[in-house]
């Protein structure tokens, strides 16, 4: 039998794959609006898938929506030229969740780019200090990867930088209670299996930005 793990990791390269196939399609181009392109990845998934459930809102964001976190809803824009822009999908494969989410841009532009390159590097990085500890926070992992997010010279943009992911649908707590998510008020050690005593699996999921530019991007994936 898989492992609940195997299981997790089947369902991100599902939705790795169908970010490939947004690739190859040129579906990111200049001139779209944000909720047209996310129109374009539901119907492309539910294509190459058969994707009809999401376990949270899919996120298109350009220009300087790339500044607001997941709780905001800002105004639907028209990708440019020049762009940055950053995708957020939960799929569900056979009530397996994934969570992916990817930056792009659009044109030349350096400090884009190195936004981009960045935040990748940087969330490889924090993988690798996690799975050297044999005892963390979720607060230890949010301050480590606000100090990691400064170091490669951009602000943090989120109150997150992760949660939980299993099957569908995973634990769940009540609104305001943090301990199932990589912030600064969970306490709790992030290796404690659950209630069942199976173990946890985590999103890490990265938000950096520069305010004053209004550029952001985000990186998250699997904790593994």
């Amino acid at each position: 039998m898989e492992t609940v793990k195997a299981k997790l990791i089947e369902a991100e390269k599902k939705a790795d794959d169908l970010f490939s196939e947004i690739e190859c399609r040129n579906l990111i181009v200049a001139g779209k609006s944000e909720r047209d392109l996310n129109s374009e990845i539901f119907t492309l998934a539910d294509e190459l898938f058969g994707i009809k459930k999401y376990w949270h809102k899919r996120i298109v964001r350009s220009g300087p929506n790339t500044l607001a976190p997941y709780d905001e809803n800002p105004p639907d824009l028209i990708i440019r030229e020049d762009d940055i822009l950053f995708l957020d999908f939960g799929p569900i494969f056979e009530d397996w969740e994934a969570d992916l989410g990817r930056t792009y841009v659009i044109g030349t532009d350096p400090l884009k780019h190195k936004l981009k390159n960045d935040i990748i590097a940087a969330w490889h990085e924090i993988r690798d200090w996690f799975f050297m500890q044999t005892a963390l926070t979720g607060a230890q992992l949010y301050n480590h990867s606000v100090a990691v997010a400064k170091k490669y010279g951009w602000e943090y943009g989120a109150e997150i930088a992760g949660h939980l992911i299993g099957e569908f649908p995973h634990e769940r707590l009540a609104p305001g209670d943090f301990n199932l998510y990589v912030h600064r008020e969970n306490h709790n050690n992030m290796f404690t299996p659950d209630a069942l005593g199976n173990q946890r699996h985590w999103i890490l999921e990265l938000h950096f930005v520069d305010r004053e530019k209004q550029i952001g991007s985000f990186f998250e994936q699997l904790l593994v």
